[in-house]
């Protein structure tokens, strides 16, 4: 009777502690994922080995402010005019890896790319709307101010927030390129779901850097509304390209930067015939010329 009750007693407790075990490896392996696998973040070690490889010399560093902090890497010429690349949603600096590195870019500009609040190493996975961010990216390049000409360059989710920058601070910028920017908030169509995942417990076990990016999509279309009546005081020299294809960010942003866009003197619009949202990547030659080509006509 007593080895009958051991193994009716013993059998379930092996169970048990099997099932907590699979648990345990099920939970550590969905915070590896989580953090690490859809980061979209170099570390420190590979973004040395990318630059080193390319014999270019960086700098990176984090600076606080106020309450947060902002991650940047930096290459070029200390002294010279300076374009900042502003990454979509999600991503991180690395995104413009290829731009940092570029010799042509490397002999006439100060190059800095950040990352944005909530993403990289600025505040991982703090999500913040559109004006929040623009004061903190502010911030940050009145900082790093070298007293030259500062052309800002953003894609996607970046285009909306270098504009947001700029009527934010209209005296720091001089030129802005929009590479598939989404301006119109008529075109935002936000998902629904967006919603549900935003809410206790859901939002903890939204992966990586799709935490920041689902809230700061979601809260987007309102940005926009809240930023049309100012569209008309963009003062800057902007150039827009954007892939006639794009099924992520509707061409039909275009024509509404055109007809929003009335105190800009100098205008410029690039499609990109049968292009589709990923023009930094797929047409990064023809990105790299038509921004050199317009700087030489804008300073």
């Amino acid at each position: 009777m007593g080895k009958m009750r051991r193994f009716i007693s013993g059998k379930p407790t092996k169970k048990k502690f099997k099932k907590r075990y699979l648990v345990l490896v099920l939970g550590l392996s969905y915070l590896f994922f989580n953090y690490s696998c859809l980061s979209f973040r170099s570390t420190a070690s590979e973004t040395r080995t990318f630059f080193e490889s390319r014999n270019v010399t960086y700098s990176e560093a984090t600076l606080p402010i106020g309450d947060r902090e902002i991650h940047y890497v930096r290459t070029g010429k200390a002294d010279a005019p300076t374009l900042v690349f502003i990454h979509g949603s999600p991503g991180s600096w690395d995104a413009w890896k290829t731009y940092l590195s570029d010799s042509t870019l490397l002999q006439s500009f100060r190059l800095i790319a950040p990352d944005r609040p909530g993403f990289g190493y600025s505040d991982y996975r703090k999500s913040m709307d559109l004006g929040a961010q623009a004061t903190l990216l502010n911030t940050l390049l009145q900082q790093l101010d070298n007293g030259k000409p500062v052309t800002l360059i953003g894609h996607s989710y970046g285009g909306p927030l270098i504009v947001k920058m700029s009527l934010e601070a209209p005296q720091t910028y001089e030129n802005l390129m929009i590479l598939s920017g989404s301006l119109d908030p008529e075109a935002e169509k936000p998902e629904k779901w967006r919603k549900l995942f935003m809410r206790f417990p859901l939002k903890y076990l939204v992966p990586g850097s799709f935490r920041p990016s689902n809230d700061e999509l979601w809260w987007l279309k309102e940005d926009l509304q809240f930023m049309r009546p100012k569209l008309g005081q963009l003062t800057q020299n902007v150039l827009i390209v954007h892939g006639t294809e794009d099924r992520l960010v509707p061409y039909e942003n275009v024509p509404f930067m055109e007809a929003a866009f009335t105190g800009t003197q100098n205008l410029r619009v690039m499609p990109i015939e049968n292009e589709r949202h990923f023009i930094v990547w797929d047409s990064e030659d023809l990105i790299k010329s038509s921004l050199l080509n317009w700087l030489e006509t804008s300073y």
